[in-house]
């Protein structure tokens, strides 16, 4: 596969303060929440010792107790999957996802992939974004044998779940017919989460009603992904799953950095989308944050400028402000891994995903004169992928739009970015850029790696532990212990319930 000439960039010369010939009431704002150039200059040493922490932790075997856990199997993976693949083919993890993800698209026409946090996020991150945005409601000839995609086991929704299940009752009556059949994907590394175990529970009980007990299409259309051991390898042998169709996550790579794992990349061969250029953005971006310098690492940048803003200057609110609602979900998925990774001891910054320019309509007076608190990182695709949609002539004028005739909704767009951010520089709001050539499997890719590898190096940055997320585990028990706690549905209620359903 040829490579495509193709870098993100991260453009963050909004956040330095330029030097002040005289004071100024926006000077003297510039000072107190934008970077000096020589504090970034000074972070120079400290990134290229911490880089080379970053790139030894790959290879340890035993490490010490001070570095546990971690979870550094992600930075490699991509190339090691890649690699395998060409060594092993079909027999390689990728040739295992590929064969599981034709099988659902050959024989289902829906598919509920179930998870939750790192088991669902980054997979529905590149369904909206790589997806047509209205995906499920196409027709099937324009869908192409792409199965459409729901995610569920996310919650403990009731209705949500009931309604799911009841669509498939009502749009999915003839087993025999392809257009009518569905298969699940179950994500759950431990297999004890209890939001995706419940909703696993619910689903198959439904397959089995639709397909029959013995019917062998429980075990051709549910695929599990889930660690080396645990619960839902067992449960899944257990009704009879070949171990050849269960997929892996491996044990060095934690659930938020798993996108790149079967939990990311089954799904995304199911939509139809190129698992490999995913995987060769991703080894792109690892060769850069390892190889080039500072000036040409997005990597070093991103983790620098933001950490500065967070524990010098104390914009502890980081506004992901994307410039395509098709990326929102990429917004959401760095949510949860900036906040697992780093919202520890009483640190962290707090991610918020905003989309523009429809939040400029709820948020954008709190970002432009609202506490000064935050640091905006733009997320920009440079070209749209359709043809651009022209404003064009109308007999009617009322609106005024007949000036602007001749321009398109990019125009319109570009136009927005700019004064937006014209605006917060003239009140010395920060703002950078994280600037995309385009919206395809091998950007996005280098995207979520890049993210990723930005939070380890900010983690080892501010001497928090990127990885484990202990914090979680306080909610689970205690979820446990009250759940224990609450009295059962008497047997004749529950068997109602059931036939109910």
């Amino acid at each position: 596969m040829q490579l495509p000439d193709e870098t993100i960039e991260y453009q963050y010369a909004r956040l330095i303060a330029p030097p002040a010939e005289s004071w100024t009431p926006l000077a003297e704002l510039q000072a107190k929440h934008l970077l000096s150039d020589d504090r970034v200059e000074a972070m120079k040493a400290k990134l290229n010792t911490v880089r080379g922490q970053v790139a030894a932790e790959r290879e340890l075997q035993n490490p010490p107790p001070r570095l546990q856990p971690l979870q550094a199997g992600f930075i490699n993976l991509p190339q090691q999957t890649l690699d395998s693949y060409r060594r092993k083919g079909d027999a390689s993890e990728l040739g295992k996802v590929l064969r599981l993800s034709q099988r659902l698209k050959e024989n289902t026409d829906r598919v509920v992939v179930l998870g939750i946090g790192g088991s669902y996020l980054g997979a529905k991150a590149l369904f909206d974004a790589l997806c047509h945005t209205y995906h499920n409601e196409l027709p099937a000839k324009m869908r192409m044998g792409k199965p459409r995609v729901y995610f569920e086991g996310n919650n403990v929704d009731n209705d949500a779940l009931a309604e799911l299940l009841e669509l498939f009752e009502n749009a999915c009556v003839d087993p025999e017919l392809p257009e009518e059949r569905w298969g699940a994907v179950v994500i759950s590394k431990s297999g004890g989460t209890m939001e995706t175990a419940a909703a696993y529970r619910a689903v198959r009980a439904e397959m089995t009603k639709f397909y029959g007990p013995k019917s062998d299409w429980l075990k051709q259309l549910l695929v599990p992904v889930t660690g080396p051991k645990g619960k839902l390898r067992d449960l899944a042998r257990a009704e009879g799953l070949p171990d050849d169709d269960i997929l892996t996550i491996p044990d060095d790579v934690g659930g938020r950095y798993s996108v790149f794992t079967p939990v990311g990349l089954l799904p995304a061969a199911i939509m139809g989308l190129d698992v490999r250029a995913l995987l060769i953005g991703a080894a792109a971006m690892t060769k850069r944050f390892l190889e080039e310098p500072f000036d040409r690492n997005p990597v070093l940048q991103y983790a620098a400028v933001n950490h500065l803003m967070t524990e010098e200057l104390g914009k502890t609110g980081r506004v992901m402000a994307v410039w395509s609602r098709k990326l929102e979900s990429v917004g959401f998925w760095y949510d949860q891994l900036l906040s697992e990774s780093l919202g520890k001891n009483n640190r962290g910054a707090t991610p918020i995903t905003s989309v523009y320019t429809r939040d400029l309509h709820s948020r954008g007076q709190q970002h432009q004169e609202g506490t000064r608190d935050k640091v905006i990182n733009n997320l920009v695709v440079r070209q749209a992928k359709h043809q651009p949609i022209v404003l064009g002539m109308s007999d009617r004028n009322e609106d005024e739009l007949n000036q602007f005739s001749r321009k398109a909704l990019p125009d319109v767009l570009d136009a927005a970015f700019k004064g937006t951010n014209q605006a917060y520089a003239e009140a010395a709001r920060p703002t950078a850029d994280l600037i995309l050539p385009g919206i395809n499997e091998h950007v996005i890719g280098q995207l979520m790696q890049m993210l990723m590898l930005a939070t380890v190096v900010e983690g080892r940055l501010m001497g928090t532990n990127p990885y484990g997320q202990p914090g979680v585990e306080a909610y689970k028990k205690n979820m446990m212990t009250l759940l224990k706690a609450t009295p059962n549905l008497p047997k004749g209620e529950v068997a109602d319930q059931l036939k109910g359903r």
